[in-house]
């Protein structure tokens, strides 16, 4: 296991200000949370990161180490960014050549999570533990180029260096059941592990209902009450259509910081309810009978210079501004290559389907929910925005909102126009959305603008990381199979 060790602490003293790795305000926010820390009575502090997966990962400091974790960082091991849905590592680490052009990631060394002082948290169902999502560098310094967190970042600039903000609002849609069997006995834990056994807190199919809401009152007020001690912006919480299935929007945020709330909403909701005998998934489509898919909708719009909406159309008659016409227009150009993105799981496909409020092609229109991207809004409205529908919940919220920022980017610089709206989605003719992950990394691949604007190598990366998961699942048998085949031959 790897870990910094006297000589190791010794070695890399002051890494944040030997490489200048915060200005004056970030060192002043670093002094505060430190002091904080001290005074507050907290006896440890997590250090995370969202990995390829936007799970978070990290370690944890003891409270009278938070100085030297501020400025020292917190070393890891570089294998977590190599690995599957599994937890495998998928990349060759102990071979001689270096691991994706990155001599760093040769033979499990360890990168350095420096802690980023404005996610400082404390855990309301851990009040004794802090909280911090950390950045990602080599010991020498480098940023690490596989960081989920940085790639958005440098999305999230370069819309910033062609004049707009990007402000976005969440609904996420999720599962919660009730923890029956947490499946522990020894011979459940398999790699990966059995999944636990559920029940549902409630039945579906009445929508939006007060009595249903009633049912499930308890654990949304357990969610919403964790939401609000993190600080997160919670705006609503929903009964969905399905059994045991809810969501939860999210007011407006600018920039990065709605990507880390979406971080830590799903990371936090799990822990807490694990904590109270449930099991909050947000798995797209959990293999249980009756249960229905769920999505993930992200609400965007573009903020010029002078705060305002660049979206708002300046006629009655159209949908959006030109701006806003070409973010879209680049949004359905690649489409499918972002799928990689926006729904990163085998399982998240069953979702696209035609006359279930999910979309299956690549359209657009005016406040219709059968369509990808759907306009809200309209002249005179500042409140002006596209809903984008494609994903599933289980996506990273950072190669999200990279992916998003990236296709209506390239709408904007190369003047794209999008086809006619429609009103019918499911039946107007368009591009399908790809129809398995096989034909998203497929798409992605071949997008060169994508290939370019992720980084050097980065969609390759993830592609191989997805097709590892393709491999296993093709290797084994499902239930489909057994009934299909075992007794017709």
């Amino acid at each position: 296991m790897s870990g910094p060790g006297t000589c190791g602490s010794l070695g890399r003293a002051g890494f944040v200000s030997r490489f200048g790795l915060r200005d004056a305000d970030g060192v002043a926010l670093a002094a505060e949370v430190a002091e904080q820390v001290g005074a507050s009575g907290l006896s440890s502090l997590r250090v995370s990161f969202a990995d390829q997966h936007g799970l978070l990962r990290g370690k944890t400091v003891a409270a009278e180490a938070i100085g030297d974790a501020l400025e020292n960082g917190v070393s890891m091991t570089t294998t977590l960014l190599l690995k599957d849905t599994s937890h495998r590592t998928v990349f060759p680490v102990w071979k001689a050549e270096a691991v994706l052009g990155l001599d760093s990631l040769r033979g499990a060394s360890d990168f350095i999570m420096v802690p980023d002082p404005a996610t400082f948290r404390v855990l309301p169902w851990a009040p004794s533990s802090g909280w911090m999502l950390a950045d990602l560098y080599f010991p020498d310094g480098t940023p690490v180029p596989l960081s989920s967190r940085r790639v958005a970042r440098d999305a999230i600039a370069a819309l910033a260096g062609a004049g707009y903000t990007y402000r976005t609002g969440l609904e996420v849609e999720f599962h919660v059941m009730r923890l029956v069997d947490p499946k522990l006995s020894a011979v459940d834990a398999t790699h990966p592990a059995a999944p636990p056994e559920v029940t549902l807190l409630a039945h579906g199919y009445q929508y939006l209902t007060e009595s249903r809401f009633d049912e499930l009152e308890p654990v949304m007020e357990l969610v919403r009450a964790t939401a609000e001690g993190l600080r997160l912006p919670v705006r609503s919480m929903e009964v969905e259509f399905g059994p045991s299935q809810v969501e939860f929007t999210f007011h407006p945020a600018d920039g990065l910081e709605q990507a880390d709330n979406m971080v830590l909403f799903k990371s936090a909701v799990k822990q807490v309810c694990r904590r109270h005998g449930y099991h909050a998934s947000f798995m797209c489509r959990p293999a249980l009978p009756n249960v229905f898919s769920s999505g993930w909708h992200l609400h965007q719009c573009l903020v010029d210079e002078h705060g305002d909406n660049a979206m708002v159309p300046p006629d009655a008659g159209e949908l959006l501004s030109p701006v806003g016409r070409r973010f879209v227009a680049g949004l359905l150009e690649h489409a499918a290559a972002s799928c990689l993105f926006t729904t990163p799981t085998i399982n998240g496909y069953k979702r696209y389907r035609p006359y279930t409020l999910a979309p299956d092609r690549v359209h657009w229109g005016r406040d219709n929910k059968a369509a990808m991207i759907r306009v809200i809004g309209g002249a005179g409205d500042q409140g002006t925005r596209i809903e984008n529908r494609v994903a599933e919940p289980a996506a990273n919220p950072y190669l999200y909102y990279a992916c998003q920022v990236h296709s209506g980017l390239d709408g904007i610089s190369r003047g794209l126009e999008p086809p006619e709206p429609c009103d019918a989605p499911y039946e107007t003719p368009a591009r399908s959305l790809p129809a398995s992950l096989v034909e998203a990394v497929q798409a992605a691949r071949a997008d060169e603008v994508m290939r370019s604007a992720m980084g050097e190598g980065f969609v390759d990366y993830v592609a191989a990381i997805k097709e590892a998961e393709i491999a296993r699942f093709m290797s084994e048998v499902t239930d489909w199979e057994q009934r299909e085949y075992f007794e017709m031959f």
